[in-house]
């Protein structure tokens, strides 16, 4: 019988230019070497999951302390030329902030728009596609969109984080008053001046 190996991947997105990136690396080694893929890697007999993600995270493109979360299970008998190979995949979302480093197994790191990727290895293109259904799907009903602000911002920052994901422009009225009923945001006393007029700044509510 083959064995059955276990890897991690993960699934890193960012806003750059009001655009959706995903974090890629560059493959040093066979199969697909020189091919683009998820920072991820073969999960240890000592460690967790969660584990052996942060830490191929870290080694593969120098970011850390980032909050992720189990993406999906990956299982396809032929996703790995190597043998079978289940993928758990992970995702998050981090505001641009982080310098990036190939680190042990990469030959680059880079932010790539996820309208516009290369190709890449193994089945890491179904994963990031599927990645972004699931945050597209959750900005509605939960915090997810708030990883990639800092702890206080406009109703225009956080819209624009809206249209990267989505991928498409919002009506602004229609947008506040959604997110106002929804009572996902709370209000501050702070304004910032943004334009002719000052902006309202707000910050995620906890307690909705």
């Amino acid at each position: 019988m083959a064995k059955l190996l276990v890897t991690v991947d993960v699934v890193l997105f960012t806003i750059l230019d009001r655009k959706l990136h995903l974090l890629l690396i560059r493959r040093r080694s066979p199969p697909f070497a020189n091919r683009y893929a998820l920072p991820g890697g073969f999960v240890r007999a000592e460690e967790s999951l969660d584990a052996a993600a942060i830490r191929e995270l870290r080694e593969e493109t120098g970011i850390h302390e980032v909050y992720l979360e189990q993406l999906y299970t990956f299982g396809d008998p032929e996703r790995d030329p190597r043998g079978r190979v289940i993928t758990v995949a992970y995702y998050a979302l981090v505001p641009r902030n982080q310098a990036l480093h190939a680190g042990t197994d990469a030959a680059d790191a880079a932010w790539f728009p996820m309208e516009d990727l290369p190709p890449l290895a193994f089945d890491h293109r179904t994963i990031a596609e599927y990645a972004h259904q699931r945050i597209r799907n959750k900005l509605d009903y939960t915090s997810v969109g708030f990883e990639l602000l800092p702890g206080k911002f406009t109703l225009s920052e956080l819209q624009l984080v809206h249209e990267a994901i989505h991928g498409h422009i919002l009506d602004k009225r229609n947008f506040r008053r959604k997110i106002i009923q929804q009572g996902i945001v709370k209000p501050t006393r702070e304004w910032r001046q943004t334009g002719r007029k000052p902006a309202r700044v707000y910050r995620f509510s906890e307690t909705r």
